[in-house]
């Protein structure tokens, strides 16, 4: 036991070390979202999927590969149009013939879906049924075609992007496969500063190799360490009390709530809070996770689990402000 212990403790201080060289590593390619590269790897290592919101040009997809890179997984690219079928992205089956005896067979072709990290390239661009394709292997970690089940490398990640500009012509996600992204990321423009130092760096002929910092097997003895963390029950009330107050039907929850929202969150977010907590606490070096860890975890776990009325649109209220103001008003609950 004191062995299982000790190893343990070990790689949470090998994996605080590995999360500070990657962000270095990326860095090199990707200057000023600090913020998305962790977040993008709590969601990895607590087994989660995220969506990524950003305008063009921001590097999505380059931030992604990269990350791919550094952490020496398999990465897939798909692009979303109008066109795409679900066999596009799981795979189909091809007609093979025996040279030797003549006979044909079917023989399944795996599809991008089958990778480590897969780039859901503007996601909401294709029709529901060949977004539900993507979204059961998210769930499910495995595909059926022809009555048999092919199931998926580890670690499976999936990352979904978004224009929030262009809306013509798209088809939004439903609130119920929403609710599967552990995150919703908003990639926001950077810092003049920033900006110049990507300017600087890329349009030079240098070119920057990324270092591998970890690897497929290593990933997944990290996930596990994650579901292995330790957490106090005085934690899990503060991820539930928060996640209960963005429902309007509960008693004693803020005015606005009621005002505002029209469904708020269920229990995949409390899960994911603690999940995301616990992740965020073996990051830094840390052994357990503390109610700051649910606060600092809240706004890309609830943003997408809120359904605001007309209310909330008149007066200029979003999903995110009233996180926000959510994080800010709900007090844990008391110690005894």
């Amino acid at each position: 036991m004191r062995e299982a212990v000790g190893g343990d403790l070990e790689r949470v201080e090998r994996l605080r070390e590995a999360k500070a060289r990657l962000a270095a590593e990326i860095a090199k390619v990707i200057g000023g979202q600090d913020r998305i590269v962790e977040e993008l790897l709590i969601a990895l290592l607590a087994r989660g999927h995220c969506l990524l919101v950003g305008v063009p040009g921001l590097a999505k997809t380059l931030l992604i590969s990269t990350l791919a890179k550094a952490l020496d997984l398999k990465f897939s690219r798909i692009q979303f149009t109008p066109d795409l079928m679900p066999s596009d992205i799981t795979g189909t089956d091809v007609i093979e013939e025996d040279l030797s005896t003549g006979r044909r067979n079917f023989r399944f072709v795996k599809g991008p879906v089958f990778a480590n990290i897969v780039l859901a390239d503007e996601i909401n661009r294709t029709p529901p049924k060949t977004q539900a394709a993507l979204l059961q292997a998210m769930q499910e970690h495995e595909v059926t075609a022809g009555g048999e089940n092919f199931v998926l490398e580890e670690p499976f990640f999936v990352l979904a992007t978004q224009n929030p500009i262009e809306q013509e012509g798209t088809y939004p996600l439903p609130e119920a496969q929403l609710d599967r992204f552990m995150f919703n990321l908003w990639m926001d423009y950077p810092s003049e500063e920033e900006e110049q130092e990507i300017v600087r760096s890329t349009t030079g002929l240098a070119s920057n190799d990324v270092a591998r910092i970890l690897d497929a097997k290593e990933i997944v003895a990290l996930q596990d360490l994650v579901r292995s963390v330790p957490v106090s029950d005085y934690v899990i009330e503060s991820a539930v009390k928060l996640v209960r107050n963005t429902r309007p039907q509960e008693e004693g929850v803020p005015g606005y709530v009621t005002d505002w929202i029209r469904w708020g969150a269920g229990p995949r977010a409390s899960q994911y809070l603690i999940l995301g907590a616990k992740t965020r606490a073996v990051l830094d070096g840390r052994y357990t996770p503390a109610v700051e860890d649910i606060r600092a975890v809240a706004m890309p776990v609830l943003r997408h689990r809120i359904v605001t009325n007309f209310n909330a649109e008149a007066d200029g209220v979003d999903a995110a402000k009233i996180v926000e103001d959510l994080v800010k008003d709900v007090k844990p609950p008391s110690k005894t």
